[in-house]
């Protein structure tokens, strides 16, 4: 999986931070789905690759609970964890159990659950 995201590190639309990231979702069933981070000049219009390739997913018709497991790749030679608006939304849509598994650009990986990942999601609970 690693040489798919550094293939797909060349979609990534990251002219401001010139930090590219790929990430690509497998569902149980072996679909899997594409994203890469894309900025915008206005930088709360920005998204970020993980939340891409989950909502890509969710557009083709899958549903929380779906999903296998996500492998984001950050184009940094040194392992990067994903922003915690990606862990939000991961830990709304997988499983507590499913892997994310993170790369860096020469190959180095570390793979982590959703439960480890973000503890103490937001969810319905706490909006009562």
């Amino acid at each position: 999986m690693f040489e798919k995201c550094l293939k797909l590190l060349e979609n990534s639309y990251s002219p401001y931070s010139h930090f590219r990231v790929s990430s690509i979702v497998v569902m149980k069933d072996g679909k899997e789905f594409y994203g890469v981070n894309i900025e915008n000049a206005s930088y709360g219009a920005t998204i970020c690759a993980e939340r891409v390739a989950i909502f890509n997913a969710i557009a083709s018709g899958y549903k929380p609970f779906d999903f296998e497991k996500i492998y984001v790749l950050c184009d940094s030679p040194d392992i990067q964890p994903s922003c915690f608006i990606c862990r939000q939304v991961m830990s709304e849509m997988f499983e507590s159990d499913k892997e994310v598994i993170w790369y860096s650009n020469t190959g180095k990986e570390k793979k982590l659950l959703i439960k480890d990942i973000c503890p103490y999601p937001f969810v319905d609970a706490c909006m009562k």
